[in-house]
């Protein structure tokens, strides 16, 4: 009797994540909101305009040590805001069908607050220096984490779908499967015409559902 053979394996499909960034994505530029609040508006440039995020980041903690801002009077601007209109919702649908994970150059402290207002979702963020509450430095999880974390999720074998709107998320969209620009200001859609650009949540939320394949995780 001739042994009996297993069935040949499939392969199953590939397990997706999706990874989103923070601010101007999900929620407001904090450090627009500060600079409204305190009328510095030096404060307003992001990593929308500086590619360069040590740079970026020097010039805020010299801006905020030289106008005597607290870390106290930030978490109370933080406190004021809310999730950008249709946030919330696109991110319990889109959580409804796989998972997500926030991919932020924010720090660990000025996120709380706000993942509580979203519901929790998992964030890899930095965190800030503080003494006597000022703001005196910040430790970076890694250099250029957006990336670093796509590619250890696909090492994970998993299929990594990434929307962003800044200079610092280029890098996570190329190195995802599939990347998007989500609500990205003209000089970065020109300046990266390679990644489709979408302003609104429905177009979003359509476009990782075809990522997706309609089918969650």
């Amino acid at each position: 009797m001739q042994p009996v053979q297993p069935p040949p394996r499939r392969s199953a499909p590939a397990q997706s994540v999706v990874v989103l960034d923070l601010e101007g994505v999900l929620v407001p530029e904090i450090w627009i909101a500060v600079a409204e609040r305190t009328g510095v508006e030096a404060l307003r440039r992001t990593t929308r305009e500086e590619p360069n995020y040590d740079v970026l980041m020097a010039g805020r903690i010299e801006l905020l040590s030289e106008h005597g801002l607290t870390m106290s009077l930030i978490e109370e601007v933080i406190a004021s805001l809310e999730p950008l209109d249709g946030a919330l919702e696109f991110l319990d649908e889109l959580r409804s069908i796989t998972q997500v994970i926030i991919l932020s150059d924010t720090f660990e402290q000025f996120a709380r607050p706000l993942m509580a207002q979203l519901g929790w979702p998992a964030i890899w963020c930095h965190q800030l220096l503080t003494t006597d509450d000022r703001i005196t430095g910040y430790e970076l999880r890694q250099q250029d984490q957006k990336a670093h974390a796509v590619r250890a999720l696909q090492s994970l074998n998993f299929r990594v779908i990434a929307a962003g709107d800044s200079y610092n998320d280029t890098s996570m969209l190329a190195a995802a499967d599939q990347g998007f620009l989500f609500h990205a200001p003209p000089n970065i859609i020109a300046e990266f015409p390679q990644f489709e650009a979408l302003q609104e949540y429905g177009q979003l939320l359509s476009c990782l559902r075809g990522c997706l394949g309609h089918a969650g995780v």
